[in-house]
């Protein structure tokens, strides 16, 4: 799997190193993974990065490594429709993808849109194919299902507000007319 990232001036900006691999480019060498802190990465070290990877995708446009790695930069970047239209691209184009689909997963449950989480990390669950993924995608959905039954979910506005809308302003009218012409 990919983990890290280097910087390497090259015309292809971006290497992506075999996990566990001690990678230098030349006497730079970057942090492994700079977006496990949003507080430890400058936002023009992120921008830099984010520039790297989306060139990167458009020298390789079929790589859902890449693309996965862009979806989380952008979300440590709050920028959270270019994160999600990024992991999407990374699971649309290798829908075996582990990471891809973990990510996905876990920005919906960072998003708190729980019910789509819990599929997606299912989905993630039945990509696994090492213990530690496993762990890491029970663990995840463990944490989902934690949330739902505590009740901190985004509700699914399926009914219509119009109806208590209009009670609300009838009450408040009423009101007002009682202590006018009271």
């Amino acid at each position: 799997m990919t983990t890290e990232l280097i910087h390497t001036g090259a015309a292809f900006p971006i290497t992506l190193a075999p996990e566990g691999g001690a990678v230098t480019a030349g006497s730079r060498r970057l942090p492994p993974v700079p977006w496990r802190d949003p507080h430890s990465v400058s936002p023009q070290l992120l921008a830099g990065y984010i520039r790297d990877l989306e060139a990167a995708c458009e020298l390789e446009p079929q790589s859902a490594g890449l693309r996965t790695c862009l979806g989380m930069a952008y979300a440590m970047n709050y920028e959270i429709y270019k994160s999600m239209d990024a992991l999407e691209e990374a699971v649309r184009t290798e829908p075996n993808h582990f990471f891809a689909q973990m990510k996905y997963a876990e920005l919906h449950y960072r998003l708190r849109a729980l019910i789509k989480a819990e599929t997606e990390t299912i989905r993630a669950l039945e990509l696994a194919e090492v213990p530690w993924e496993y762990a890491l995608a029970r663990k995840q959905l463990q944490e989902i299902r934690s949330l739902m039954r505590s009740g901190t979910q985004k509700p699914e506005w399926t009914k219509s507000l119009r109806f208590p809308a209009l009670a609300l302003l009838a009450m408040t009218v009423i009101l007002c007319l009682g202590v006018y012409f009271k």
